[in-house]
């Protein structure tokens, strides 16, 4: 396989960072490392660009040793959050450092460079704008020279250590389709670290949740959201709401009402049931189910969301259509039923 890292190790003096990390990548394969900060996501990230040496494991590209190569010779392209670029140069000189910094007997002519950093610049859509300095560009604009520099060694993997960071949310919106766009077409193996679970369910092929430096589930978004493996995977992917239970006959019970179980069944006794936010029905007035009041009402396009009070304690989010919505007014008495529920000791 193109990309295998295996068993890696890594603690800074005495706290473990990384914690026997077994993974791989496909070959072309857009493989987002996602979880909360201090997970090892970045850690991981600088082991593969040879930017950090772990305790003990490996990593391998294509049968080759990574670990045994120095940085240069590892022909990987890294793009950091805070884009990195030359004050002193322009776009087009920080596209061509990299090609610059090759060893005289590797480095093309300076017209073949000049073609290479016209070709990058089209490419991340900032042709025209090759004479400007980092100061005259946009953040948007900045990060897509940091990936056309990353690009111009003519990179084996590209790294992308949380590069949409710094950006607004509209701005990391629109580089996310065009990022997704960029990688179909160069065919690149990408790893991308992320914190934000929007991005790694919209750009990635497969994700690797990390917490306190271990594995915690590896699949496709799809899996990974509707077949977690844990509580922390649950909460992690998504808007959960948390509710405690009694499991009895292969149901959960909450407020009195049964809800069926996805996934695994921990057996009967107390325990916990995770629901999204839009697995719920609302109806009003008394009866089974968890009994609540309505403390406001947000519209928002085609769906409310309805924050609630739990009778006796606690409060939760629940989201519904806006025309049913239109129902209920603040301070009206409510009954919460979720359809379906994933339970957890």
């Amino acid at each position: 396989m193109p990309l295998e890292i295996a068993n890696i190790n890594k603690s800074f003096g005495r706290t473990p960072v990384l914690k026997k990390v077994s993974l791989f990548a496909e070959d072309g394969e857009f493989l987002a490392l996602l979880g909360p900060s201090g997970s090892g996501k970045t850690t991981l990230l600088r082991i593969i660009a040879g930017l950090e040496t772990p305790d003990a494991g490996a990593v391998r590209f294509q049968n080759e040793d990574l670990l045994a190569q120095p940085v240069r010779q590892r022909r990987i392209g890294f793009v950091f959050q805070h884009y990195a670029l030359f004050r002193h140069m322009t776009a087009a000189q920080n596209v061509a450092f990299g090609i610059n910094a090759k060893p005289r007997s590797e480095r093309p002519s300076r017209r073949e460079t000049r073609e290479r950093v016209s070709e990058l610049l089209n490419l991340v859509q900032l042709g025209g704008l090759e004479n400007r300095y980092p100061s005259q560009l946009s953040g948007g604009q900045r990060q897509r020279v940091a990936l056309a520099r990353a690009l111009a060694i003519e990179p084996r993997i590209l790294l992308l250590d949380e590069p949409f960071g710094a950006l607004d949310a509209k701005v990391r919106r629109e580089l996310r389709r065009w990022l997704r766009d960029l990688h179909e077409r160069t065919g690149l193996t990408t790893i991308f670290v992320t914190h934000d679970q929007e991005e790694a369910l919209d750009l990635a092929d497969r994700i690797a949740l990390l917490r306190d430096g271990a594995l915690e589930q590896v699949g496709t978004p799809e899996e990974l959201y509707h077949e977690p493996d844990s509580a922390f995977v649950f909460e992690f992917l998504g808007d959960s709401v948390r509710l405690p239970c009694t499991v009895q006959g292969g149901v959960a019970i909450i407020g009195g009402a049964p809800a069926p179980i996805l996934g695994a069944n921990p057996g009967d006794g107390h325990a916990f049931a995770y629901a999204r936010p839009d697995a719920f029905n609302v109806v009003s007035g008394s009866g089974p189910g968890l009994a609540a009041h309505v403390r406001n009402v947000i519209l928002a396009g085609p769906d409310a969301r309805l924050d609630c009070a739990i009778d006796g304690d606690g409060a939760i989010d629940v989201r519904i259509p806006a025309e049913e919505a239109a129902k209920f007014s603040p301070r009206d008495n409510i009954r919460l039923t979720p359809r379906t529920v994933r339970v957890w000791r």
